[in-house]
């Protein structure tokens, strides 16, 4: 139980009378008066100090610290490390199993040291919601729901037993069980509070709702003003295990919302356009914090999906104050009126209330007139290259020229010289002078770049808000009273982020217009959106790969990655609902669709995308469908889960019954000789490079969410162990096998490593004997010969969703550092979290600069145990020709605390031996 207040300096420890109820606060107004006059900081600091008052104990937050957040204002900026605690954890099922399975090994490692397992436990309540484990497997049918449900039961029988294994043996910890939304919108629209409540000493404390997620996306909830962000599963499992989050007291940007949008412009095109401008600005690692009037006329929905969409801006978050706006929503969705009450009385009481004409200091501050705002969508390839509608064709032809004119020429070639092209086998060779075409029930269309193939309604961005999901409910109405239909080659779904999606799909009887075009219910989870997009059409797939084709999916998403969303599809686009299903009728993106018929109606006239755009009236209407009762309803009884779900039996045990035969949990080699001494920090001597990458890795290209090919390590692997091609499931789904994922770290197949001159897949040259490998096999060649080994890289490297196996699979792989000329916040992290050093070039120095090709070997000097942040280090190279010189690193160790974790090998290694040795 959390112990408030234990020094309490500033005697901010007061009283807050709502209603018939008081609650314990430490005031901020109480705090000032010694503190100095807070009240042009950003609220979201503010919610950072109240965090420094309710938990300063002289150890971990001392009273320089709270000044320090203070004296934030005269530089706006600060290099002061703090000692953060949140409220509560938030997990999806693909991060949380192996957290949970990292839990259980803890307690399995406790036991062996003959000490009580149950000291591992989450001291933070924990809720873990399954959504990211169902793949688009059947669609545009009535049952595809629950066909897709019955194989998402089958393929995570065993997951799903551990998870209920975990409810059931773990305190502090929930489970929302699959079916039911995406944790994002569950934590928005149930478990998120605004203000929380927390006992100590038999007192009831009031204090800001904040939390930590194992989820680049938990910013969502910054929408309705509770300040969370994501970190690495690693971290996540420190926090709830009592341990604070060490960050620096960060730089707040200030974005001035003024304005309305216009007619027709949707809160997916405001999204795009803050993201565009926000990554141009340069935010990584920064706090956003959203103010102007424009807020006053800014629906809640459309708050979070702008929060929703911080990691694809860089922000660590981006926050909203508490208004009459949250209030609403609150109301709406089902909070309980006393929590309202509560909610309204302490903010204003602790200055965190917006109020109109706020304008609090910022370390830097930008604009955007709502106004303004023109339909984009963002791509092909990251979320942040938004396009305007006219301008998509333009921009794919240019991409067409840039990527694969090269590709095409070798092809025609490889044909002309007999061989077989990039993409056609002997088999196929025949069809090489045919217009690329599909043959589907028996009708020959035709098939060819630009042509979009996945059209997906799906993720916690856009399936949040009620506005973008009924316009696209109007405008399927729209088009099938004007006789128009997807076309046949799109494979298209319906993905909401929670149950009350469909009910007021339903209520204003638009959710079977959406049947009618296919977008039929494929399941309540992120599906397209993380890979689980499931198979195309067999004929869809054939013609792909057998014309080398260029095919494009629009979704609803935030991630927009090459090889993300399906690895036969490259160009991808995200785009609002209402686009979503507009794409789906045109079928390609090489037309405009501003301008070009969608189809013909009943008459033979064309229809257009302005024919079936719904207006704001029209959507406004709609949106009083949505109503409390569907709330309470979806949420009543959201931990039950149904009959399948309390089916599953499970072990009553303290510690988990490793089973040696599963391929979906497997006991982590993490916590080996966890109760012996840490070993000593020592240089790293005659390391090896593994791989040389370029900009822009993202965790999906490290650790990569998606299928898993055959001939690929994890593929081997799991035929090895009986499992045939057809179970393989995804990686995601197999996160808690450490053999799986190790073997699946740099396996992407559009990784590029430069070792083998751009090469895409997840190859390497083995330096010993020149020959090609696949990564993770000559790792372990390396392993064999104790062998350290290197990763060098360009900017922005781990950027991407918070993937925790990016971490540990690079740690399991053996790589001792990784050197690059920036890191992603949370992946940084991650890798201190894991034992291994981030290291950064500095004078502008690059790998091509210091042409760093792969085949030198690299000692790193300046390491021991009195290491200290930021501190430089020099890097030895020996070439391939004997020569040798030095560079300068910067070692991106970046608090104490991470001193403390990299000495114990780990943040979960700190603190499994602090627990062993009390």
């Amino acid at each position: 139980m959390a112990k408030y207040g234990r020094i309490n300096s500033l005697n901010s420890l007061q009283n807050l009378n709502v209603g018939n109820s008081t609650y314990k606060i430490f005031s901020l107004k109480q705090a000032q008066s010694e503190l100095g006059d807070i009240s042009k900081l950003p609220k979201s600091l503010k919610v950072l100090l109240e965090n420094l008052l309710r938990f300063e104990d002289d150890l971990t937050v001392k009273r320089s610290d709270i000044q320090a957040i203070v004296d934030w204002q005269k530089a706006k900026t600060s290099d002061q490390e703090i000692q953060y605690r949140p409220a509560r954890v938030l997990m999806q099922d693909f991060t949380g199993v192996p957290a949970v399975v990292d839990l259980a090994a803890m307690r399995a490692a406790v036991q062996a040291a003959h000490k009580d397992p149950n000291i591992i436990n989450p001291l933070s309540p924990v809720d873990l919601v399954i959504d990211h484990s169902v793949m688009v497997d059947h669609f545009g049918t009535d049952q595809a729901f629950d066909e897709n449900v019955e194989i998402e039961m089958q393929r995570n029988g065993e997951r799903y037993q551990f998870l209920r294994w975990g409810q059931s043996s773990f305190d502090n910890f929930s489970v929302v069980p699959p079916g039911t939304g995406i944790c994002h919108q569950v934590n928005l629209e149930y478990l998120a509070q605004a203000v929380w409540l927390g006992d100590s000493d038999g007192e009831s404390y009031a204090f800001p709702d904040t939390l930590v997620g194992t989820d680049s996306h938990t910013t969502m909830i910054n929408g309705l003003g509770v300040l969370g962000w994501g970190v690495g599963g690693i971290e996540a499992e420190a926090a709830m295990l009592g341990q604070p989050i060490s960050m620096l007291i960060p730089e707040v940007i200030g974005f001035k919302l003024t304005g309305k949008l216009r007619e027709g412009i949707t809160a997916t095109d405001l999204v795009l356009t803050i993201t565009q401008m926000l990554r141009k600005k340069g935010v990584v690692g920064k706090f956003v914090e959203f103010y102007g009037d424009g807020l006053a006329d800014l629906p809640l929905a459309d708050r979070a999906t702008i929060a929703n969409m911080a990691p694809e801006y860089g922000a660590t978050c981006g926050f909203f104050p508490i208004d009459e706006i949250t209030l609403g929503y609150l109301r709406l969705t089902g909070r309980q009126d006393d929590r309202i009450a509560l909610v309204e009385a302490y903010c204003k009481e602790q200055g965190l209330w917006r109020n109109t004409g706020d304008e609090p200091v910022f370390t830097d501050t930008l604009a955007l007139d709502m106004n303004t705002v023109e339909a984009s969508v963002a791509g092909p390839k990251r979320p942040q290259d938004r396009v305007v509608l006219p301008d998509i064709p333009k921009t794919f032809s240019a991409l067409m020229e840039l990527d694969l004119k090269p590709a095409k020429i070798e092809k025609e070639r490889l044909v002309n010289e007999g061989g077989a092209g990039t993409a056609i086998d002997s088999k196929q060779s025949a069809l090489q002078n045919e217009e690329p075409h599909c043959i589907i029930d028996g009708k020959r269309y035709p098939l060819t770049d630009g042509d979009v193939v996945i059209s997906a309604i799906t993720s916690c961005t856009n399936t949040s808000n009620p506005s973008v999901m009924l316009a696209a409910g109007l405008l399927a109405k729209k088009a099938i009273e004007k006789g128009l239909q997807r076309k046949p080659w799109v494979k298209s779904s319906l993905a909401p982020g929670s149950k009350v999606v469909t009910d007021y799909l339903e209520a204003a009887g638009l959710l079977s217009y959406l049947d009618q075009l296919g977008y039929n219910l494929v399941g309540y989870g992120c599906t397209t959106c993380i890979g689980n997009s499931g198979p195309l059409p067999q004929p869809i797939e054939d013609a792909i790969q057998c014309y080398d084709l260029n095919v494009a999916s629009v979704l609803s998403g935030n991630r927009n990655f090459e090889g993300r969303v399906h690895p036969l599809v490259k160009t991808n686009w995200l785009a609002s609902p209402p686009l979503v299903v507009a794409f789906g009728l045109l079928g390609t993106i090489r037309s405009d669709i501003t301008s070009t018929a969608l189809g013909h109606d009943q008459q033979g006239q064309p229809v257009y995308l302005k024919d079936i755009w719904p207006s704001q009236i029209e959507i406004d209407e709609v949106l009083q469908k949505v109503n409390t009762q569907m709330f309470h309803k979806e949420y009543a009884a959201v931990f039950d889960g149904d009959e399948k779900w309390q089916a599953i039996q499970i072990p009553d045990s303290e510690t988990y019954e490793w089973d040696e035969q599963s391929t979906y949990i497997r006991h982590p080699p993490f916590f080996e000789g966890i109760d012996q001494p840490a070993k000593p920090i020592k240089d790293i001597l005659n390391a090896n490079i593994l791989a040389v990458l370029g900009d822009s890795v993202t965790t999906d290209h490290i650790s990569p969410a998606g299928n898993i090919k055959k001939d690929s390590p994890a593929g081997r692997y799991l035929e090895a162990q009986g499992v045939d091609q057809k179970d393989f499931n995804s990686y995601g789904s197999r996160r808690g096998n450490h053999e799986v994922m190790m073997r699946g770290t740099f396996a992407n197949i559009r990784i590029k490593n430069e070792m083998l001159n751009g090469e895409e897949g997840g190859n390497t040259l083995y330096i010993p004997t020149g020959e090609k490998l696949a990564i993770y096999d000559a790792a372990m060649k390396y392993q064999q010969d104790s062998t350290p080994l290197v990763i060098i890289a360009g900017k922005e490297y781990g950027t991407g969703s918070s993937r925790d196996w990016a971490a540990k699979g690079t740690n399991l792989l053996g790589v001792k550092a990784v050197i690059t000329e920036s890191f992603e916040r949370i992946h940084r992290s991650n890798l201190v979290g894991m034992g291994v050093l981030p290291l950064q070039f500095v004078d502008g120095q690059t790998r091509q600069s210091l042409n760093l090709t792969g085949h030198e070997q690299l000692s790193i000097y300046g390491l021991s145990d009195d290491i200290q942040p930021h501190q430089t280090l020099d890097v030895e190279v020996k070439r391939a020709d004997g020569s040798q010189d030095r560079f300068k690193v910067l070692c991106r160790i970046d608090t104490l605390n991470e001193v403390e974790y990299f000495k114990a090998g780990g943040i979960l290694h700190y603190v499994l031996r602090n627990l062993i040795a009390s």
